[in-house]
């Protein structure tokens, strides 16, 4: 007999959700894990790290790797200089502490580029990140725009207002902001709106990764 598998709880759809500036850069992530293994392991790896400490006979490791959106990168082999980016602040970004961090890439030479001289990492948990006391002093968070019910009339409509009259909020002055992202919290679940291009799939050419 097969193994049973119960039908999914269905999450309320009249339940809180944030609303989230979606800026234009490249989709990253940091990984931290903590990894014990013989030094004749550590010399066979694949895996591009970017910080080991090491031990006498063991490695005991500390290992952060730099991600885009479909791979692990290096320095030697980038992807707008993030990697490079992130072994510079390695010791900042391990206050993000074990596990997987995602974020967007963004700034100079990076899709619209918002008018800045430089590039930022800007995580995508605001839960977690809101507060600059916790997270690493390297690292941007993505703004907030709205919190309510998801179904509250013309909440989704009103973020998109506001972030069309003000600009961004991320750049703040910077008046082509790219649209939003909606996270309902009890179905933990994304989603995005563009001002251009809205009606079209990735797949027909909008371009736009979140």
């Amino acid at each position: 007999m097969n193994q049973f598998e119960g039908f999914p709880k269905i999450p309320r759809y009249s339940r809180n959700c944030v609303i989230t500036e979606k800026i234009d850069g490249t989709n990253a992530q940091i990984v931290i894990e903590p990894v014990l293994m013989t030094v004749k392991e550590w010399e066979n790896t694949h895996l591009p790290p970017l910080l080991y400490s090491f031990s006498t006979v063991l490695v005991e490791c500390v290992a952060l790797y730099a991600g885009s959106r479909k791979r692990f990168i290096s320095p030697e082999a980038d992807n707008f200089g993030f990697a490079s980016w992130a072994a510079m602040n390695f010791e900042e970004l391990l206050k993000l502490g074990p596990g997987r961090h995602y974020g967007e890439w963004w700034g100079q030479g990076i899709q619209r580029g918002y008018g800045l001289k430089e590039k930022r990492f800007s995580l995508f948990n605001t839960r977690k990140w809101n507060d600059p006391s916790v997270r690493p002093s390297c690292c941007h968070v993505v703004p907030t725009i709205v919190v309510g019910e998801f179904d509250t009339p013309d909440l989704i409509s009103g973020a998109m207002s506001i972030l069309e009259d003000m600009g961004s909020f991320a750049a703040p002055g910077f008046m082509n902001p790219e649209g939003i992202v909606i996270y309902h919290t009890a179905a933990n679940q994304l989603f995005k709106k563009t001002f251009k291009n809205d009606e079209k799939g990735k797949e027909e050419g909008d371009g736009t990764v979140f």
